[in-house]
């Protein structure tokens, strides 16, 4: 029988036997748990099922997945279920180590490789002074204090030989940061692109860069002690440098090339993702040719390879799934079962706690006081602190590392691992409960309604996909730019996250270089900044383009419009129709972020429906003699906000509007009994206007919402353009029921009504709702409507023009 042997670092040997890589199969009396593959499928099996279920337990906690996987690898150890000889004999047996570790370590190299590929190696140079001075006070602090801590135990006569041995190796470990591990825990909290998570990734780059500086320098002085030959530290020192340039030198401008090879909008070709794979293998094979860890190699190289479409986003499509959710589960039951609480004793837990301890609060304080100097609120300042005192994977594998090679015992490589454990289950929920991102809320009116008919308009619309660029042209035309009122225009093209960690809003200003992925935005520029020049005094165009998970490109949006003291934001409705049929453009992503910009834009809101009954292009749109423009108007803030916006756009000299008004006919004198500001806007728009021929006023009493319904069904094919508010009048009884037939709540019911799919509405149509709070969420009166340069006619019933 074949024997093998595992090196402990006490210097004994173990023998084990080989396991039989092939099996006959039951029926020939082969037990499927004594072959090497079929164990191992069996512990990929158990380490993913076992954790999973655990993530899906603790995840409504506010655990993170880190949670999750030490748990589990205790639970797979030898304090839990290995306790019993047959689940550790059958499912982790000692002849399986070889095999396992190999796995688990593929799997970690994996992790660590596409970590690096979504981290931005410029968010250390944008990080500023204070991201740099936060870095290295939460690297320096702790580790002083800890090393203090060492020392004062150490020299007490009642510490264990053996953790006094290793007690400077333990306080330094504790001491370790890394900025894979605050992106990991950002990126489930889905705070990384927030005001915190940008200055917690930008610091931890500083503090992790040093602590692996500390951690590879430390290796290099220990082995080469170890060898008595001082020359291997300069030796082990060259050997990472030419790592680092080969990378640099030789496989990035390869990667360059295959982009460069790559044509605009494809996909990358196959061979190069496999070529990237080797790059993988063949920098870690180097990385252990000369002395490195084979980790090291591939998290380097991940860190340059170019983020973004095609390479980055394809590499993380294609692995990322499969690496987090199979391969690195068996790598954290591997090293986290190592652990044995049963050997834990009370003084050396206590001894430990106290330096991890001290650890964690040299972190806090080592980010808190910079932040704190430097304006940040004391919540802020208390979640950044406890965002970089967490620890993760790498500290993981540091750790193992220092326990293989002897530097720490079992006991202490125990209580590691129970300190990670008890600290990260602490963090994700205080930062939950301390942390509020920023809310949009303007201390003033941000409404066409408000704004003056005689001053700048300021509107910001979103744009997702190319073909939604004419609609916006002419829907920006219809708004009416003139000297007297001009426009002053800023498209945000947005643009899904993908390869990359960080977001990105990118300001398209004349000489300023484009980053490479914003590039894809300048086809939608190109178009505005060419009706910029056909109306020049009247428009000016702002392009922007935001990069960021869908999940909170909203915030990129809301802040934009705060800080640029918008009246309006328009984003296109997820479905795009056309007069034949319904574009493939509907995406649930793309609902949601006009979901959660209706919930938090700071100024009104609106919702274009777009039918391609808007003109092609603005060239035609001047040439036409009529453009029909239809007003639905019921009552309440929204409805007055469109009506504010028709008025604007019933100025220019090509359109003709149509403003119907729905009053409820069992109040017998709706004048007095409807809305006051409802009521004053309406009679101020129609006594200022009197004797235009471009628009028709009507008022229609009804019953019901259904003769809502079928009195505007009857009108809408008649016009280009429909604008009717998001919500009405709180207080009117006429739309009892209809709330419950949305398929688009976020359109308002008479939106919903028009936009859905039963509708044979041809008309495109703009759903408007007005700023919903300012300041501290009381609403102001509206002012004096002052007259715009058009009349109205009280034509009662009469039926609108063709």
């Amino acid at each position: 029988m074949n024997f093998s042997s595992l090196f402990n670092p006490n210097g004994s040997f173990t023998c084990i036997t080989q396991m039989k890589m092939k099996s006959k199969g039951i029926f020939y009396g082969d037990s499927p748990f004594k072959m090497t593959t079929q164990i191992l499928l069996v512990q990929i099996c158990v380490s993913s099922v076992c954790i999973s279920l655990l993530q899906f337990l603790l995840t409504p906690f506010g655990q993170t997945a880190f949670t999750s996987q030490m748990i589990g690898g205790i639970i797979l150890g030898p304090s839990v279920l290995g306790k019993n000889p047959a689940f550790s004999k059958n499912i982790f047996p000692d002849s399986s180590i070889y095999f396992s570790q190999t796995y688990a370590l593929f799997g970690c190299m994996m992790f660590l490789f596409l970590i690096g590929v979504k981290m931005d190696l410029h968010m250390i140079w944008k990080s500023g002074k204070r991201g740099v001075v936060i870095g290295f006070c939460n690297f320096f602090l702790p580790l002083v204090i800890v090393l203090g801590l060492a020392h004062n135990f150490r020299k007490s006569e009642t510490l264990d030989p053996i953790i006094s041995n290793s007690i400077y190796c333990v306080a330094s470990l504790m001491s370790l940061s890394s900025s894979h591990v605050i992106t990991c825990l950002l990126t489930e909290m889905k705070i990384l692109n927030s005001e915190l998570g940008r200055l917690a990734l930008s610091s931890s780059m500083i503090s992790g860069m040093c602590s692996w500086v500390l951690a590879l320098i430390s290796y290099m002085i220990v082995e080469s002690s170890n060898n008595s030959r001082h020359e291997d530290m300069l030796e082990l020192s060259l050997s990472f440098v030419s790592l680092v340039l080969t990378i640099v030198c030789i496989l990035r401008p390869i990667m360059h090339w295959m982009i460069d090879q790559t044509a605009e909008g494809k996909s990358i070709d196959e061979s190069y993702v496999f070529s990237i794979f080797l790059m993988i293998l063949m920098t870690a094979f180097i990385g252990e040719i000369l002395g490195q860890h084979f980790l090291v190699g591939p998290i380097i190289l991940g860190m340059f390879v170019p983020d973004g479409p095609p390479l980055g986003s394809a590499i993380i499509e294609k692995l990322e799934t499969f690496t987090s959710a199979i391969l690195l589960p068996l790598f954290y039951v591997v090293n986290v079962s190592r652990t044995n609480l049963s050997i834990i004793t009370m003084q050396n837990l206590l001894t430990l706690a106290a330096i991890a301890l001290g650890a964690s609060a040299g972190k806090i304080v080592g980010s808190m006081l910079p932040a704190m100097y430097y304006k940040m609120p004391l919540d802020d300042a208390l979640s950044l602190g406890l965002v970089m005192s967490a620890q993760g994977i790498c500290e993981v594998i540091i750790s193992g590392r220092a326990h293989m090679l002897g530097y720490i015992d079992d006991e202490s490589y125990s209580i590691i691992i129970l300190c990670m454990i008890f600290f990260t289950v602490l963090i994700a929920p205080l930062v939950k409960m301390l942390y509020k991102p920023r809310t949009y809320k303007s201390q003033k009116r941000r409404t066409i309604l408000h704004s003056r008919p005689d001053s700048e308009l300021r509107l910001l619309a979103c744009i997702f996909r190319e073909n939604c660029t004419s609609s916006l042209l002419n829907l920006l035309e219809v708004s009416n730019p003139s000297f007297e009122s001009p426009i002053c225009f800023y498209l945000v093209h947005l643009l899904v996250l993908e390869g990359r960690s960080t977001s990105m809003l990118v300001s398209h200003r004349p000489g300023k270089k484009t980053p490479a992925r914003a590039a894809t935005s300048e086809h939608i520029i190109n178009a505005f900044k060419l009706y910029q020049q056909q109306n020049v005094g009247t428009l000016a165009v702002n392009p922007f383009t935001s990069i960021a998970p869908f999940e909170t490109i909203h915030q990129d949006v809301c802040e934009l419009a705060l800080d640029k003291r918008v009246a309006m934001v328009i984003v296109p409705f997820h479905k795009r129709f056309t007069m034949e049929q319904t574009d493939n453009f509907a995406n649930s992503t793309i609902r949601t972020v006009n979901r959660n910009v209706l919930e938090n834009s700071p100024c009104s809101v609106g919702i274009l429906v777009d039918r391609g009954t808007l003109p092609s292009n603005t060239l035609l749109f001047a040439s036409r003699t009529s453009y029909r423009i239809l007003l639905v108007f019921i009552g309440g803030p929204d409805d007055r906000e469109a009506l504010a916006y028709a008025m604007r756009m019933a100025e220019h000299p090509n359109v003709n509007l149509t403003v119907i008004q729905f009053v409820d006919s069992s109040l017998k004198d709706q004048k007095y009994n409807q809305r006051g500001l409802d009521f004053d806007l309406i009679n101020e728009f129609k006594l200022a206007n009197v004797g235009s021929k471009s628009l028709v006023f009507m008022e229609e009493r009804v019953a019901d919402g259904l003769e809502i319904i079928g009195r505007i069904q009857g009108l809408e094919n008649n016009y280009e353009l429909v604008l009717v508010g998001r919500s009405h009048a709180n207080d009117s009884a006429i739309f009892g029921g209809l709330t419950e037939w949305n398929e688009f709540p976020e359109l308002g019911c008479i939106g919903d009504m028009l936009a859905s799919s039963d509708s044979k509405c041809k008309a495109s149509l703009l759903v408007v709702q007005q700023q919903i709070f300012v300041g501290d969420g009381k609403l102001e009166s509206s002012p004096f409507i002052e007259g715009a340069a058009f009349a109205v006619v009280d034509m009662g019933k009469a039926r609108p023009h063709s």
